[in-house]
């Protein structure tokens, strides 16, 4: 048996920017018992399901469910639509569009990778430069993540999409929205997105275990030619039994029903302009809180900020790790960590997915009593500025 902590009471504050804290009706929905995934029964969930992503995701064409994390769908949107040696642009905007960028050499993929510095978005001048210069349109496809969940920053997609369309460039545009989906504003078919990729254990306020693929026509032709080698990740296989409700292999059956109900919640009862105003009020309360303290964001573009997570730099030789060890130990809360190259430097504030006014209250209360223990230099108030804006600002 584990040792009583006679310190610990209440609930553990989980606010790091993913896993986020599951509602309580969503862990009731999953825990039901297992039905055949062969069944009728299955197949009305199934359907019920695809069809209410793509309100969500905002799109007319398929959505597939992967039994998988965000890493996953990432694989999928490039094995679907690329060949080798195919060549891709991409965007340095953080831990995460780095990762991606590592899968794709490891595909054999030609990687233009576009330098950032992690404070900034993607630069959609830059988009329209470098589609211009491709006059032999070798670039494939572009690839983007919308909330870079290590840094705060939230590219502007429809401005990049608005700089490819200028260059008259056929080029896909593939999109990472596992941290904004849900919970930042995000329009597959009015941006044009041809590939979006997210995950379940965000903005859809379910456990981690599914992974998403939102997909255009142009992407499904594309997919037709592509000769990177996929089986698990096929489209073909997965659209196919789709059709009936069904999946070519198990599915996560009982995660199914948590994404049921958390699509009843988001689109059908919150609705997902509600859902985009929440997250954009608490995300600048937090913002205000930072600023008060005198600490600094990550993020430098107030056109960028995000309204999932909140990335806020530490003083110079303070770090990031003793004072999130601090947090926990004191008041049982998680924050994120520094990522990358923001390692022991940046600290992490999620307020997305199922998240309210006293939550945010709460988790800001636990920052500022934990600078104070760590010995961080900062000044008090932080707190009372976002209630303060809380207080101002009408709820959706």
């Amino acid at each position: 048996m584990t040792k009583h902590d006679p310190g610990r009471s209440g609930r553990h504050f989980l606010q790091i920017p993913g896993p986020t804290n599951v509602p309580d009706r969503i862990l009731r929905a999953i825990d039901r018992p297992t039905i055949d995934h062969r069944s009728s029964e299955f197949a009305q969930l199934a359907t019920e399901c695809l069809e209410g992503l793509k309100t969500v995701f905002r799109c007319t064409g398929p959505v597939i469910i992967y039994p998988a994390s965000g890493t996953g769908a990432w694989e999928a949107a490039l094995v679907n639509v690329l060949s080798p040696d195919d060549r891709i642009l991409m965007f340095e905007t953080g831990h995460f569009a780095t990762l991606w960028r590592k899968m794709a050499e490891r595909f054999s993929l030609e990687v233009d990778f576009v330098p950032g510095d992690w404070r900034h978005g993607i630069d959609p001048a830059v988009v329209e430069s470098r589609l211009s210069e491709d006059k032999e349109h070798a670039i494939k496809a572009v690839a983007c993540v919308h909330n870079e969940t290590s840094t705060g920053v939230t590219s502007r997609i429809a401005e990049v999409r608005s700089a490819m369309n200028a260059t008259n460039h056929p080029a896909l545009l593939l999109v990472d929205t596992v941290s904004s989906l849900g919970s930042i504003d995000y329009r597959q078919d009015e941006w044009g997105v041809d590939v979006a990729v997210a995950g379940s254990q965000k903005g859809l306020m379910l456990p981690p275990g599914l992974s998403f693929n939102a997909i255009s026509a142009k992407a499904l032709d594309a997919s037709r030619a592509a000769k990177l080698p996929k089986l698990y990740w096929s489209w073909g296989e997965m659209l196919s039994s789709n059709r009936s409700g069904f999946f070519p292999y198990t599915p996560s059956t009982n995660l199914l029903y948590g994404l049921r109900e958390a699509i009843e919640m988001l689109v059908h009862e919150e609705g997902l302009e509600n859902a985009f105003r929440r997250h954009a009020r608490h995300g600048e309360a937090a913002r205000q809180a930072v600023r008060t303290w005198g600490l600094e964001l990550v993020c430098l573009d107030p056109r960028e900020y995000s309204n999932s997570l909140t990335a806020v730099l530490l003083p110079d030789r303070h770090s990031e790790v003793q004072l999130r060890q601090v947090i926990l130990e004191h008041f049982d809360l998680s924050l994120g960590s520094g990522l990358g190259k923001l390692a022991d430097k940046v600290f992490r504030i999620g307020h997305l997915g199922s998240f309210n006014d006293l939550m945010l209250c709460g988790t800001l209360s636990g920052v500022e009593m934990g600078l104070e223990k760590a010995g961080i230099p900062f000044r008090k108030g932080g707190v009372a500025a976002a209630m303060d804006y809380l207080n101002c600002t009408p709820r959706a």
